[in-house]
């Protein structure tokens, strides 16, 4: 695997030698000079602390998106010393350029996480296993993740309520959505009643899209849906991406949250940390600190009031397991002492999804990233003004939202999430290498079409019934934990997707796309031959060969009520049966909400961050 500093860094000459080969002198000044702001940029996050203190009132672990939020948050109380432990390093500048989300995940800024060999999913990928990046850097998975920002559907929240998570329903974490955003797309900014500015994290449209983009959007006005703004009340119809991008750059958690707040005396931070255990009372049952190491050497630090796990839906569950803290059985089979019996791990869930549906045209419209780096006019329009196609995040570029059960009803309950990217597996070469796809289906399928123009409709299903586990490999701290997603343990899953590959291929159908050309691309996944191509049965089988983890993993430390027996923590984030120790990230999450995780995962920060103070004695309408 690449690290990350050989590998941007040999991006970075390939845009230097572009921009510099053909380009007037001014267009190489304004790239310098881009790129020692971007420098700027990363030189604004928190500054490492060397010397630790022996003790804190709240020890953060994972710097991801609830991490640097709750480290913000937290701090606003003066009187309050807080630790914020990242396994990762910090972020590169070359992180912010969002075409090069995929490259991203080829550094060590990425935990590189599989799931366990499967024999009904994943079949296209090596070892039928498909991969799970996440991210171990400042910012965590919000400094690798294609930049959507959704929200979710009322209905998601209102049924956590209802289900004895009291302060979860819509009308609790509106406000909490509404205390982070910074909605920088004017027509949606007028909208006051669902969106905000001015807070940390910056909300935009890329500031390019392709012509079939384009054609996205007026292909769902030509089959009757409507163009919406999906982070209201209402989610069905169609549009652009809404993104966590800042002038056309990323705008991770770290970059919203933490570089605003880097001189704050009350907050250290300490990289390159990995966090091996919880130090847990075994009698009184109070959590007292954790132990980690750096470079080599171990530490302990005890925190006087908290300590908070946020490091995400596979490390939190791993590190309380590790710690004493999941299912008994499963723990004494490793021998470990067992502090408290809970289903730690469990209810895993994921947007899983069918990759490789490719359509190809006949203009040269589409997102090809090598084309776009070699073309020096495109890099000086980025380094410029950060505009143009380099600021496509990841290729990403507009959704739709339907509700297959109820297709008519505007009002309904998504669940097929259609994501339109205006390339393909042929457009990025790291693409096939992310998702670890067969050589051999690879050269079968896409190979021959490498120098075609293509366009992607990835169709992600929204409320997956399936529920998969997180377990330990063994006692090693450093051993990467077994994740079991276990897709398609309902048919109902496998059958809502091929829906959703359905309403792909009839909006590649309509007028605006036919004017470039489009075609399905037809050749068959060798896997699959024996099914008629096209029909119900062979896309069953083309979704159990490339099945598409949408990096949304949730769920595996439960939120529930006392009488909840597959719940991890109480309704305000504290881990049931230990003193001093929260999660909130997420893993908390009851039941996946539609769209993205990555907005919900802030919300869920904003509001334990206040739950925190609130346990606390804060006063939090009284903090700003």
């Amino acid at each position: 695997m690449f690290q990350s500093a050989r590998l941007l860094n040999l991006v970075l000459l390939c845009l230097l030698e572009s921009v510099t080969a053909r380009s007037k002198p001014s267009i190489v000044g304004s790239f310098g000079n881009v790129l020692t702001d971007l420098m700027k940029q990363q030189e604004s996050e928190p500054k490492e602390e060397r010397h630790l203190m022996h003790e804190y009132d709240f020890i953060i672990v994972g710097a991801g998106s609830a991490g640097c939020i709750l480290a913000n948050r937290l701090t606003e109380v003066p009187e309050w010393k807080v630790l914020l432990i990242e396994a990762g390093g910090q972020e590169t500048f070359l992180m912010d350029i969002p075409i090069l989300a995929s490259f991203t995940q080829f550094t060590s800024a990425n935990w590189n996480y599989k799931t366990v060999p499967s024999g009904t999913s994943c079949l296209g990928f090596r070892n039928a296993q498909c991969k799970y990046p996440r991210g171990k850097v400042m910012g965590g998975s919000s400094t690798l993740n294609y930049m959507v920002y959704t929200r979710g559907h009322p209905k998601d929240y209102d049924k956590w309520a209802a289900d004895g998570n009291e302060g979860w329903s819509y009308e609790d974490v509106f406000p909490y959505f509404m205390k982070s955003e910074d909605m920088t797309i004017p027509e949606l900014a007028k909208d006051t009643k669902h969106h905000s500015t001015g807070g940390y994290l910056t909300i935009s449209y890329t500031p390019y899209r392709t012509p079939l983009a384009e054609a996205f959007i007026q292909s769902g006005l030509e089959t009757g849906q409507n163009v919406v703004d999906y982070n209201t009340d209402t989610l069905i119809g169609f549009s652009f991406i809404q993104s966590t991008m800042q002038n056309g750059t990323r705008c991770s958690s770290s970059k919203a949250f933490l570089h605003p707040i880097r001189n704050r005396k009350n907050l250290h931070v300490t990289k390159m940390s990995t966090v091996t255990k919880i130090l847990i009372h075994p009698e009184t049952k109070q959590a007292e600190g954790v132990q980690f190491v750096r470079g080599g050497k171990r530490y302990i630090i005890r925190a006087s009031k908290e300590i908070i796990l946020s490091s995400g839906a596979i490390n939190s569950p791993q590190l309380l397991m590790l710690s004493g803290i999941g299912p008994r059985r499963h723990l004494e089979s490793l021998g470990i002492k067992v502090i408290q019996n809970l289903d730690v791990g469990y209810n895993l869930m994921d947007h899983m999804a069918l990759g490789g549906l490719t359509f190809i045209v006949n203009q040269s419209i589409s997102l090809r990233t090598d084309n776009i780096l070699r073309n020096p006019d495109n890099i000086a329009n980025y380094f410029a003004y950060h505009k143009g196609p380099i600021s496509v995040a990841g290729g990403c570029e507009a959704l739709a939202f339907y509700d297959l059960k109820d297709p008519k009803n505007p009002q309904g309950y998504p669940d097929i999430e259609l994501i339109f990217l205006g390339g393909s597996f042929v457009s990025e070469r790291t693409l096939r290498e992310n998702v670890g796809i067969r050589p051999e289906l690879y050269n079968s399928v896409y190979k021959p079409i490498e120098q075609y123009d293509t366009w992607t409709v990835v169709p992600m299903l929204m409320r997956p019934k399936s529920r998969g586990r997180i377990m330990l490999r063994d006692r090693n701290p450093f051993h990467k934990p077994l994740i079991d997603p276990n897709y398609f343990q309902y048919d109902e899953d496998l059958d809502t997707l091929v829906g959703g590959v359905k309403k792909a291929i009839e909006l590649s159908k309509t007028k605006g796309f036919q004017e470039f050309g489009t075609k399905l691309h037809d050749t068959p996944i060798p896997g699959c031959k024996k099914h008629v191509f096209g029909s119900d049965d062979y896309w069953r089988c083309a979704i159990r060969h490339l099945t598409f983890t949408i990096y949304h993993v949730s769920g595996t430390c439960k939120m529930g009520p006392k009488w909840d027996s597959g719940a991890v923590v109480d309704p305000r984030l504290r881990v049931y049966g230990i003193k001093g120790l929260r999660v909130v990230d997420a893993s908390i999450i009851p039941e996946i909400p539609v769209g993205h995780t990555n907005g919900p995962t802030y919300m869920i920060a904003e509001k334990g961050a206040d739950l925190i103070k609130q346990d606390w004695g804060v006063t939090t309408n009284n903090i700003t």
